[in-house]
Parts: C-alpha cells; structure tokens; sequence
C-alpha cells in the first residue's frame, strides 16, 4: 500500500516514527518481521516540519572524519535549511532496526515538494 503523508506542521520525531512503522510493514495485517514489506512512503511539504522549545537552535548532528580530532557539528537550523529530507531521512533511518533490511525499507521513501 501506499501512503502519502503531509509533514506541515508535524513534530520531526513522531512523524519519523509513524514513517518508520509504516516502512516496517507494521500497519499491514500480513506483518512479518523478517520481510521487508511492501508498503511506501511519500512524503510532501518537508519544510513545515517543526521542532518543540528551542531545539531548533540546539540540535547538533555529529560525524566523525576518521583521524583524531575530526569530529563535525553541524547545527539543525543549517542541516534543514541545506536539505530538510536528509533530516527526515536521517531521523527515520535511527529509528528502523539495524539490520540488513533497513537500506531496502529506506528506498521506499520518497519526498515531493
């Protein structure tokens, strides 16, 4: 099945878990945790997103390059301004279980603007 989700004016972190289940094939009575499932995902008006109190000054996302001392911050408010779907993308994929699974699920969402 597939479902079309408006994100104007959803909270980040409960529209990546409703995401998630979705993905997961969770709202599909034939639910097997071993599938992959069937179900997708599109998901419009990405830039309505919000955050709750001031987490939208204070969210930081960390990566690290490798070698000591390279670590990377970069704020919220400069990762959703650059590319709000990677936020989202992002969000949902640490909330699927990690296994070989996650990549296949992750493909079944898709963003229109």
């Amino acid at each position: 099945m597939e479902y079309e989700i408006d994100a104007k004016g959803k909270k980040l972190g409960r529209l990546a878990s409703e995401i998630a289940t979705i993905l997961q094939g969770k709202k599909n009575p034939n639910y097997t945790p071993r599938v992959e499932g069937t179900d997708s995902v599109t998901v419009k008006n990405i830039k309505g997103v919000e955050l709750t109190g001031k987490k939208a000054m204070q969210k930081m996302y960390y990566k690290h390059g490798g070698p000591l001392g390279h670590l990377k911050e970069t704020k919220f408010e400069n990762a959703f301004e650059k590319n709000p779907a990677w936020v989202l993308r992002r969000a949902v994929r640490l909330m699927l279980p990690k296994n070989k699974l996650s990549a296949k699920r992750m493909k079944r969402m898709k963003f229109v603007d």
